[in-house]
């Protein structure tokens, strides 16, 4: 059992569990998740493991691949960069929202002093799970329901790549990286986006492409 919701056999508790395992990293791309396995991990009905797969396929954890059945899909640096690029189309936007606003960002401060609490023992899940919460706080600084809810799902999806490919992340670092970036928030303007930009690009992007060779056996050169 993990984290005690294997004993709810409703769709949404199959789909959180299994969500939790995808968050951990328990499954390698292309496993195959089959109806009659997850009833009898379950003990419940295929209806209901049919219900709770779809969910996660519908959030893009998993997907339904032809003469295979649902699948967890690989990390792929298309994947990768067109994630990335939607989720600085989000983030961005939401920032020049919050900016006009006038947003003084203290639901990020209060989200990056809870990654600052974090250790470099705190494990791998719950520090990306802090580092998620500082950006979703600066999307919804920008007031828009449906920018956060977009975003969310984005962030579901990220988390679960990231658990694959297991990028180079520690609590220390992310908060001190995600503490300059709240001071350049508060400078507002250019500088603030150009700082976000920069965030997303080097800290996310470039960071899951390089774990992506990493995890693939190429050899990475770092100037």
């Amino acid at each position: 059992m993990r984290d005690g919701v294997e004993a709810s056999s409703t769709p949404a508790g199959i789909a959180h569990a299994l969500r939790n395992d995808l968050l951990e990293g328990a499954f390698e791309p292309g496993t195959r998740l089959t109806e009659e396995s997850l009833s009898a991990r379950f003990r419940c009905g295929r209806h209901s493991v049919r219900a709770g797969l779809q969910t996660l396929v519908a959030e893009g954890l998993l997907e339904h691949q032809r003469n295979k059945g649902i699948v967890v899909p690989a990390v792929t640096a298309e994947r990768i960069d067109d994630m990335c690029s939607y989720r600085s189309v989000l983030e961005l936007g939401a920032l020049r929202l919050a900016l006009t606003h006038g947003s003084d960002f203290s639901e990020v401060d209060e989200a990056v002093g809870r990654l600052e609490s974090l250790t470099a023992e705190t494990s791998w899940r719950h520090a990306v799970e802090a580092h998620s919460a500082v950006h979703t706080k600066i999307v919804e600084a920008g007031g828009n329901a449906r920018l956060v809810a977009a975003h969310r799902a984005c962030q579901n999806e990220l988390n679960c790549m990231l658990a694959t490919i297991r990028a180079d992340f520690s609590a220390p670092r992310l908060a001190m990286m995600h503490r300059h970036l709240l001071t350049q928030l508060r400078v507002g303007g250019e500088v603030a986006l150009r700082a976000l930009e920069d965030d997303l690009e080097l800290g996310g992007r470039a960071a899951m492409h390089l774990a992506l060779r990493r995890r693939r056996g190429v050899p990475v050169h770092i100037p």
